[in-house]
């Protein structure tokens, strides 16, 4: 009986040792291994997320505006142009408008009444109107490209003039970057007047030269013609006067 019980404790003492060590070893290595997977997976979703997102668009550079001020508009037409347009003009340096920037829109207008005696009276009105636009980086736009479009409403807004009859547009050479005309005859005041709009671009200011007339007193209006001419040539000396201002 004695050497049973030594045996007997032996053998269950071997029975238990391998139930602990499975028990132990089996929880030890399910609990590192499903932790080291689940980081090595959102690791790598975080690199496969970074990898498939698009770089951010950076917004391109936009030109700078070339002209950064305007012409004394009242100055921007020569004395002797305005003399020939302007025959016995009230004010020989021109009535400025009222601008709270100078900087970007300026404009100056004459008017007069040349008296002929017998052979009736003309009258003549002449305004000169600039637009200045800086570049926008926001816009993503230019100042040129922002009187660009501009030019097209200006351009559109002679067009468009109410009461206007026998409207005609057409592109003028020779005068900034582009340039056209627009013809047409208003009555008012119980006289029929004629009429031609520039409305130039040069860079990134825009400029509109308005010249009218017509005649009193038994006086034929002008021709339309002869007031082209004259304006176009005094939207040349406009247009000159913008480079001049800025050198």
């Amino acid at each position: 009986m004695h050497r049973k019980a030594p045996r007997l404790a032996r053998i269950l003492a071997c029975a238990a040792v391998p139930v602990m060590l499975v028990v132990t070893g089996c929880s030890s290595d399910s609990g590192d291994k499903s932790g080291d997977t689940g980081a090595a997976q959102e690791k790598g979703g975080d690199k496969a997320a970074e990898s498939a997102a698009p770089p951010a668009e950076k917004t391109p550079d936009v030109e700078p505006a070339k002209f950064a001020k305007l012409p004394d508009a009242c100055r921007s037409v020569p004395a002797k142009t305005v003399g020939e347009l302007v025959p016995s003009a009230k004010v020989k340096g021109g009535t400025a408008g009222r601008s709270t920037d100078t900087m970007s829109r300026s404009n100056c207008s004459w008017n007069g009444l040349d008296d002929n005696g017998v052979e009736g009276s003309q009258y003549r009105w002449l305004d000169v109107s600039y637009l200045r636009y800086d570049s926008e980086q926001a816009l993503a736009a230019s100042g040129a490209q922002r009187a660009q479009d501009n030019f097209t409403k200006e351009l559109s807004k002679a067009q468009s003039t109410p009461g206007a009859k026998k409207v005609k547009s057409a592109a003028a050479k020779g005068i900034g970057e582009q340039a056209s005309t627009v013809t047409y005859q208003l009555r008012k005041t119980g006289e029929d007047f004629s009429y031609v709009t520039v409305v130039a671009r040069t860079e990134n200011v825009v400029i509109t030269l308005t010249y009218n007339g017509t005649g009193y007193a038994g006086a034929q209006p002008p021709a339309v013609a002869d007031l082209t001419e004259k304006a176009l040539g005094a939207a040349k000396e406009s247009v000159a006067s913008v480079k001049a201002a800025n050198k």
